[in-house]
Order: C-alpha cells, then sequence, then structure tokens
C-alpha cells in the first residue's frame, strides 16, 4: 500500500504527490542532499562550460579560416556581409552570424594566433566577455592576463571592464605563472553569466526550450499576482505541479484552486 503524503480527495489512479516536510527527515538525509546538490551544480557548470568551449573554438576557426581566404584571394567586406546571409540561411535559428559578429570572429584569430591558448584560456571565457577583451585591450600580454583573472576569480563582463578600467594588472604585477585549467568558481557571475548567454543556446539549438521557460514564469508572475487581487477564496498551488495519473508522471504549468 502506497503510505506517501498526498493532497485532495482520493480518486483511484490519480494523486497530487506531497514531499514529507524538511524537519522530518534526518539529518543523515539533509547531509547527502547537499552533496547531491553540489555534485549537480558542479556537472551543470562543467556541461555548460564545454558547449562554451566548443562554440568558441569554432568562431576561431572560422575567424582563421576568413583571414586564411582573405591573405589568400583579397577577400573585403562584402564577402562577410554573403557570408552573414548564407549561414543564417542554413542555420535560421543562430544569432551568431550577424556581420559583425562574423567580423569579431576574424579579429578573434588576429588577436589569439596560438591555438593552445584559445583553446587551455579563452575557449573558458563566454564570447561577449572574449569581446570586451579584444576591444579593450592592445598588448597580448594583457589580454592574457585578464582572460586568466576572469577565469580564476569568475568575473563577469561588467566586473572585466571595472578591472580593466582601473588598471589592476599595473597595480598587482604583470606575472602569469601558468594557464588556468579548472572550472570558475561555481557561484561566480561568469558562471552564471555562460548560463545566460544567448550566443550559447543558440549554438546548442536549445533557444526555444530557454524562452519557453521564461514565458511560463512571466505569466505565473501575472497569475499570482491576479489571485492576490481577487482576496480570499483562491490559493495558488505552485508551478510544475508533480500529478500522478495510472502510474504515469505528469507536470501541470501551474496549478489554483477556489
Amino acid at each position: 500500500m502506497d503510505k506517501r503524503k498526498h493532497m485532495g480527495k482520493d480518486k483511484k489512479g490519480v494523486i497530487f504527490p506531497v514531499a514529507p516536510n524538511l524537519p522530518e527527515m534526518s539529518d543523515s538525509y539533509l547531509q547527502f542532499i547537499e552533496e547531491i546538490k553540489k555534485e549537480i551544480q558542479k556537472q551543470r557548470v562543467s556541461v555548460v562550460m564545454n558547449a562554451n568551449r566548443s562554440m568558441i573554438c569554432l568562431y576561431w576557426n572560422i575567424g582563421r579560416a576568413i583571414l586564411k581566404k582573405q591573405e589568400e584571394e583579397g577577400w573585403g567586406a562584402k564577402v562577410i556581409d554573403r557570408m552573414s546571409k548564407d549561414l543564417k540561411i542554413a542555420f535560421p535559428e543562430m544569432s551568431g552570424f550577424s556581420p559583425r559578429n562574423i567580423k569579431y570572429m576574424r579579429k578573434f584569430a588576429q588577436c589569439w594566433l596560438d591555438e593552445k591558448i584559445v583553446q587551455r584560456v579563452v575557449a573558458q571565457i563566454p564570447w561577449r566577455t572574449n569581446i570586451t577583451i579584444m576591444d579593450k585591450l592592445k598588448t597580448q600580454e594583457e589580454r592574457v592576463w585578464y582572460a586568466s583573472k576572469t577565469i580564476e576569480n569568475g568575473w563577469s563582463k561588467t566586473i572585466l571592464e571595472l578591472q580593466i578600467q582601473s588598471r589592476l594588472m599595473e597595480r598587482t604585477g604583470k606575472t602569469v605563472n601558468n594557464f588556468p585549467a579548472a572550472l570558475p568558481p561555481l557561484d561566480s557571475d561568469m558562471a552564471n553569466q555562460i548560463f545566460k548567454d544567448p550566443y550559447l543556446f543558440d549554438f546548442l539549438g536549445t533557444d526555444m526550450p530557454r524562452r519557453e521557460v521564461e514565458i511560463e514564469q512571466k505569466l505565473t508572475e501575472h497569475i499570482q499576482s491576479f489571485l492576490l487581487e481577487l482576496g480570499q477564496g483562491f490559493a495558488f498551488v505552485g508551478r510544475q505541479v508533480h500529478l500522478e495519473v495510472g502510474g504515469q508522471d505528469f507536470y501541470l504549468d501551474f496549478c489554483f484552486t477556489t
């Protein structure tokens, strides 16, 4: 017999499962669930960082290919405009192939000639942060130093810009002993920025589900506000409410009762 808690009236084959209250759980469980949450967070960051690395390396390869063709055949800006149009037709869901962004890919390859540095350092940084490094810094030494510090400290694009403006490198020394190989801090601004990077979502082809989640969130907020305006007699149950029907799992986008 199923001893789990559930809400609502009993109906054969249909239940709204209710989790036990946290105070009811043992200390062993509380420690266990914290470890699981940390592992999930770590793996999420690892996955998104690997995806970001692939995208940045792709951009570098595209930029390097453009430079090679321009050197060999004297291609001009018109080719980039044509290239942008053809890639948008081939990949309509991706926003990373604007003429402006393709020009940044070419500049990216110009700024970073060593593929090993690209893979070990700048491929760990969000694309928009890489654009800041290209635009704000003029020498290879400065770019390597600030890129390394960005990874080490988990700086967002905004924080990096502030550090460049304050001339942090000149104030703290210029030596970079080695290239960082570890992930940025899990709860850092940079990790959060990568999770929200529209270029990365477009690259992965997951932009539409992300937008659906955002729409659902906004709808839920409006429904909650609406129910509060109605006053007593209405209760908001929650979003993504778990429902079991005939042994199968379903999730309601949002649920309220009267």
